[in-house]
């Protein structure tokens, strides 16, 4: 398998979708929603469960999968070991660009420190993941989503993915929301200055801002999506996320973390983690590939 040919390859199209399953309460919605997505997309579907291969477990979902549709929903890999490091392995040697898990709006604190599947593959996973806090065996709506923007470098291919993502699932109202730091606000404006001047500053710095969003924002135009756009105030990440739960967002997309986070991390939290701790709907969480030799810019601290 020539890994190399993950490097710089776009995160959409979605050529191949992975779900992974567990035998609850909720395999027969997170299949039904594994089939629909890669009907939209055209991908080839791969579902994934780590755990004792049965009878009964490959009874029980062979007759999810007639139900769902009629023949094989896709190919079924069974894994043993560690959940996380067995769905890294899948999802690499089956080049996946978009992982479906299932995730807990809020996890109680002994999970949120031990760190649940969706929580740890979100800052090590190599592909894209979307985690869908209440799947339906209807299909999941997309209706409204809303597009975490900040000045790093893996941002443009977030907001296209996003796009790509919006097209296929009919959404309506697309709203690209630029985080600006208030922190670094105040660090720019620091200094002597008069309130005239602080003033001043606090303007251009927003009409940059703005020049950004628009910017961003220009391609989804381009291709016939209406885009709303909007420049927030606030930490990155508390700040989306608060918006995303306010306007009633039905999936908030955001950049995929720089690396991994440890112990520190979670107590001195970061944009991801104000996210991860308390979902305020389903998440795209995309994965920029950057190609050999290259890294994402980052400027969000």
């Amino acid at each position: 398998m020539d890994y190399n040919r993950l490097k710089g390859r776009p995160p959409y199209p979605f050529a191949v979708i992975a779900a992974a399953i567990a035998f609850s309460p909720r395999l027969e919605a997170m299949v039904a929603e594994a089939i629909r997505l890669s009907a939209i997309f055209g991908a080839e579907l791969l579902l994934i469960h780590v755990g004792t291969r049965t009878a009964a477990k490959e009874a029980m979902l062979d007759e999810i999968c007639a139900r769902r549709r009629s023949g094989a929903a896709g190919r079924i890999i069974w894994l043993e070991g560690d959940a996380v490091d067995s769905l890294l392995a899948a999802c690499k040697t089956n080049m996946v660009d978009l992982l479906i898990l299932g995730a807990l709006r809020r996890e109680n604190i002994l999970r949120y420190y031990l760190g649940s599947v969706a929580r740890r593959m979100s800052r090590r996973a190599k592909c894209s993941l979307l985690l869908l806090v209440d799947p339906s065996v209807a299909g999941t709506s997309f209706r409204r989503i809303v597009v975490g923007c900040v000045d790093h470098g893996k941002t443009a291919q977030t907001v296209e993915t996003a796009g790509y993502f919006a097209a296929g699932t009919g959404c309506t109202d697309l709203r690209l929301v630029w985080e600006m730091d208030q922190a670094g606000l105040a660090m720019s404006m620091s200094g002597d200055g008069t309130t005239v001047e602080t003033a001043r500053i606090r303007d251009q710095l927003l009409r940059d801002e703005e020049a950004k969003l628009r910017q961003l924002g220009a391609c989804l135009e381009h291709n016939g999506l209406q885009v709303e756009q909007l420049v927030l105030g606030g930490r990155p990440g508390f700040a989306i996320r608060r918006y995303a739960e306010d306007c009633g967002a039905d999936l908030l997309a955001v950049n995929s973390p720089d690396g991994r986070y440890g112990l520190i991390d979670r107590i001195f939290t970061h944009g991801m983690e104000h996210i991860l701790e308390h979902l305020p709907c389903n998440i795209l969480i995309v994965h920029s590939r950057p190609a050999a030799g290259t890294e994402a810019r980052r400027t969000d601290g």
